[in-house]
């Protein structure tokens, strides 16, 4: 009887549907991983996740501005966002001048 191969060497033989250099320049990556609207999570009500209670604790830190602990999930995506910008943490260097 033949053994069957362990998960790992399954694993090991599937192939990558793409990785970063399968995707065409001057794609933005959002186009094969859109973000979705806050608004529209079906899980946004819940409470905030443990690594954005962290991350929001950190910006409203730099940003001076108190860090409310009843966020929901959503609320904290949108206040994470907008002190980003605040800080200049949000990638396009906006916030800092």
């Amino acid at each position: 009887m033949a053994s069957a191969a362990s998960p790992r060497a399954q694993a090991e033989t599937i192939p990558l549907l793409m990785n970063a250099d399968d995707v065409p320049p001057g794609v933005p990556p959002a186009t094969f991983n859109p973000e979705k609207n806050p608004d529209d999570w079906t899980t946004g009500d819940e409470a905030m996740t443990g690594p954005q209670r962290s991350y929001l604790q950190t910006l409203c830190r730099e940003a001076g501005e108190e860090f409310d602990e009843n966020l929901t999930k959503a609320e904290a995506s949108k206040k994470i966002d907008e002190l980003r910008q605040k800080t200049g943490r949000g990638g396009s260097g906006a916030g800092k001048g």
